[in-house]
């Protein structure tokens, strides 16, 4: 038996791929429920006017253009032409924009530029124009895809222009119901019809949704949180007796200080509806809005709390927030210390009167030079901190580097997520980690090192990247199997190194050969071995007189 890889699909000769095709079909929305039919009709037209052969299809349903992100469809076809397991010469698709709507054109040209680095064609089946590369297609489709880019941005104006004007008449525009409050569905008329359940939406262009107060027991615990604010003061606390008492929040999940103080600032409590504090346009980055930009409706819903006890928590929560200057921020960090004799971020965080741990970031950097201005160092290796990143993207290019050997043997290679590791054919995983020194209690102690091993991994390998003393280079290339790993932290030193079931490599070359050897060994189909039967023993014969005595 040859010593191959499994592959998941066959290399076939170009010849052979020359009238076979694959098919991206994409849409936008749930609502358009027959696109996807009608752009297949549409390609199947032009594979059978053109003698193609329809062999792969790839879509995304209910994605958006705008980005490449979560649209596994396009992103499993770009994946198999790269890797050379497309087994078709042809890409159809419908037009232009279902390609993508990308805001940079240049982006959705890279993506077809690689499909023809790779020999791939791609046509566009509705389009008046043949992808051929002549200058008149070149530019027609040029202005093809600004025209998509720039109807999404048009639509972008148009829909947000819409959804403020319908905020500033007292309407809910989209998203879940805060805690405490409930969605209800009315008409054009604004006749209340029933109310919306979590997930569920409007269907109909003409009704709309607008927010009235929940149940009675989540009434009561809104008011209780105001009421417990102006007694502690303390978001954490009410947090804490919200969960002994077993009450979950708005998600059905334990109370945090954050989701507690986002209640008591929520202005719909006392009934008015405050829209476009926050926008993200064209999936872009999420931003702030200036104060001038918000919608607010005063008396959109019946209120919760009194306006007066809502007024007194916001004028508390405003008296804590006290600017100080560096100066007073240190000798504050100072007296804290001289109390606890360490800093840490939780000391910081509890401590009363004390900036807590962000605000000395945004100041200073980093704690660590904030600790510096008053001459403490905290026993914690902080070396580590600076050349993480630089360690990080070792693992990444050593990930890489043997991901792209064993695809080259024929392998399968993908990524895990759930368990961030590479998956080799779909069943065995090879995790990555960094086993950096630890310091010895004493100096007669060996060295040790250590590293954490994930609480889930498929069944596999991990590979642990030693480093010398001081992390500054690689001491060498451990292999561990993960059935020999229990979960958490792992210690171990040089002799204890040699009772385990590992291999040790110099270089990431040997260890790469050796990964894909055994990912070999693992592909191969191992025949099964019959078992000889065992001689009977002749009854009534003692071991003497059998012979058996004399062996």
């Amino acid at each position: 038996m040859g010593n191959a890889l499994v592959v998941q699909r066959t290399r076939l000769p170009q010849s052979q791929t020359a009238l076979r095709a694959a098919q991206y079909v994409r849409m936008s929305t749930d609502y358009q429920r027959y696109s996807i039919e009608n752009q297949a009709a549409v390609i199947a037209a032009h594979a059978q006017a053109h003698h193609l052969t329809i062999v792969r299809t790839y879509r995304d349903s209910g994605e958006s253009g705008l980005t490449i992100k979560n649209r596994p469809g396009l992103l499993n076809l770009l994946r198999d032409i790269q890797h050379g397991r497309a087994d078709f010469g042809h890409i159809l698709v419908f037009d232009v924009s279902r390609w993508g709507r990308f805001q940079d054109v240049d982006e959705s040209a890279h993506y077809e530029f690689i499909c023809r680095r790779a020999g791939i064609k791609i046509a566009y089946c509705a389009e008046q124009f043949d992808n051929d590369g002549s200058l008149i297609s070149s530019i027609v489709k040029n202005v093809k895809r600004v025209m998509a880019a720039e109807y999404s941005r048009d639509l972008s104006a148009k829909v947000h222009a819409g959804q403020c004007r319908l905020a500033s008449l007292g309407f809910k525009q989209g998203g879940p119901a805060n805690y405490g409050l409930c969605r209800e569905l009315v008409d054009e008329t604004a006749r209340p019809k029933h109310l919306l359940k979590s997930g569920e939406r409007k269907y109909l262009l003409t009704d709309h949704v607008r927010l009235q107060p929940g149940s009675s027991t989540e009434v009561a615990t809104v008011r209780w949180i105001f009421e417990q604010f102006l007694i502690t003061r303390s978001e954490s606390q009410i947090a804490r007796e919200l969960n002994r008492r077993g009450i979950p929040n708005s998600r059905g999940r334990p109370w945090s200080r954050i989701s507690v103080h986002f209640i008591l600032t929520n202005e719909s409590y006392i009934g008015n509806l405050i829209y476009n504090r926050r926008s993200r346009r064209l999936k872009q980055k999420l931003v702030e809005n200036p104060e001038h930009l918000w919608v607010r409706t005063n008396g959109a819903l019946p209120p919760i709390i009194e306006p007066s006890v809502f007024a007194r928590v916001q004028q508390l929560m405003f008296g804590r927030w006290i600017s100080l200057p560096k100066d007073e921020m240190l000798t504050h960090l100072r007296k804290a210390l001289h109390k606890n004799g360490r800093l840490t971020s939780k000391i910081i965080n509890e401590t009363p009167g004390l900036p807590s741990s962000a605000t000395y970031i945004d100041h200073f950097g980093t704690l660590r030079k904030a600790y510096s201005l008053i001459g403490y160092t905290p026993k914690r290796d902080c070396d580590w901190i600076d050349s993480k990143r630089r360690w990080s993207n070792v693992v990444t290019n050593l990930s890489s580097q043997i991901a792209a050997t064993i695809e080259k043997a024929g392998g399968r290679v993908d990524i895990n997520n759930a368990a961030d590791c590479l998956l080799i054919n779909r069943a065995l995983g090879i995790s990555f980690r960094i086993a950096r020194t630890e310091p010895p209690k004493k100096e007669s102690h060996s060295l040790r090192w250590g590293f954490h091993r994930p609480s889930y991994v498929p069944p596999g390998w991990i590979v642990v990247i030693r480093l010398a003393r001081g992390h500054g280079a690689e001491l060498d290339y451990l292999l561990f199997e993960t059935s020999e790993l229990a979960r958490g932290m792992i210690r171990f030193t040089d002799k204890a190194l040699k009772r385990r079931k590992c291999r040790r490599f110099e270089t990431p070359d040997a260890l790469t050969r050796s990964i894909t050897r055994r990912v070999t060994m693992k592909s191969r189909a191992v025949p099964t071995k019959s078992r000889l039967p065992r001689t009977p023993r002749t009854r009534g014969r003692s071991k003497r007189e059998s012979g058996r005595a004399r062996h």
